[in-house]
């Protein structure tokens, strides 16, 4: 791979030579811009604003405009000789466990290559250093005329550098979150638990670009004449009231058949329909909004319907007894009430035979 930078890592006193390549790589569909009456090609012409004359690239140069227009030439020489150490050198300035960098802050990737054979026992010794203490070195650097922040992390044997965004340079999202207070239920998140424990994982390699395939096969179509258009359907969207309990319980049913019953993600997504009342269905008025802070796992909800369940079983047994024993006294009651019918019919015959 061509390297876009030479420089060193500055560990401390240990310098460690390195060739800066590109990790990532971008597949996505370039356009070019077209006269739509005849096809022909729109280019942009780079044209100097005081002569008129189209100028090459080797004759364009870097300048900064002055906030009345006037233009301030700056040269690679200019910026190679700046007084600061990062201009050549990835300088480490500390080492933080991977968690605390913000995936905000995340930007190009690029793979450091040892350069020479004399790179070859510092590179091994930060990338083994890095492996054991299970951190990432945040570094400085300069590159394409700015300095920015870097994390250092180790991809298999090689070392990586991430390019990071200047804390001030995340905006904060102010107005982004829904401003209406909304509660949410135990009943919804455990289905949302058992929506997830069913959809379970996927390996990021067997994820494809479905866009751009359909972009290189409608290209293709269209090159060979046999392209025919056909209209995408598109579903209809806003001003529906959606049931969200029904919706998350079809959502665990679809995932499951789609990934053959198995749920995908263990045994645990158990889902069991839920009897809604009216009532229920809007939360009273001035109610305080519920605490949405953390889960309740499917296996509690399994434990809690367990011991309903037996509480349950006990209480038809106690009915089952107390019906038993009523029978039981009722039986007496009527054994007794006929002895005595019996007796009273037998005594007049007693006294005739006297």
């Amino acid at each position: 791979m061509r390297s876009i930078w030479n420089g060193a890592i500055s560990f401390g006193l240990v310098s460690i030579p390195i060739k800066l390549v590109n990790a990532t790589e971008s597949h996505s569909i370039s356009f070019r811009q077209i006269h739509v009456t005849d096809g022909g090609r729109v280019r942009y012409r780079k044209v100097c604003e005081l002569d008129g004359e189209e100028v090459s690239t080797d004759e364009i140069g870097k300048g900064y405009e002055e906030a009345d227009g006037s233009i301030v030439p700056i040269t690679d020489e200019d910026l190679a000789r700046l007084p600061i150490a990062t201009a050549k050198t990835i300088e480490i300035v500390s080492f933080v466990p991977a968690d605390q960098i913000d995936p905000l802050q995340m930007d190009s990737a690029y793979y450091l290559a040892a350069n020479g054979a004399t790179a070859a026992k510092p590179y091994t010794l930060l990338r083994e250093a890095l492996k054991r203490s299970r951190k990432v070195a945040i570094a400085k650097f300069a590159l394409r005329g700015r300095e920015r922040l870097g994390m250092l992390r180790v991809v298999d044997d090689v070392i990586a550098m991430h390019g990071l965004l200047w804390p001030d340079e995340i905006r904060a999202p102010e107005g982004v979150a829904p401003e209406a207070s909304v509660s949410v239920r135990e009943a919804e998140l455990d289905l949302a638990d058992a929506l997830m424990a069913t959809l379970g994982e996927v390996e990021i390699s067997s994820l494809q670009d479905e866009y751009r395939e359909a972009v290189e096969a409608m290209i293709t179509a269209k090159a060979g004449g046999a392209f025919e258009p056909s209209e995408a359907v598109v579903e209809p969207a806003g001003g529906q009231v959606i049931d969200l309990m029904a919706a998350l319980e079809n959502s665990v049913r679809a995932a499951r058949a789609s990934r053959g019953g198995d749920g995908g993600g263990g045994g645990e997504a158990e889902v069991t329909p839920i009897r809604r009342k009216a009532a229920a269905t809007a939360a009273p008025a001035g109610a305080a909004p519920k605490a949405v802070g953390g889960k309740k796992s499917t296996a509690a909800g399994a434990r809690k319907g367990a011991e309903g369940a037996k509480k349950a079983a006990a209480k038809s047994t106690s009915k089952a007894a107390a019906s038993k024993s009523a029978a039981k006294k009722t039986a007496s009651r009527t054994k007794s009430t006929a002895s005595a019918a019996a007796a009273k019919k037998a005594a007049p015959r007693k006294r005739s035979s006297a």
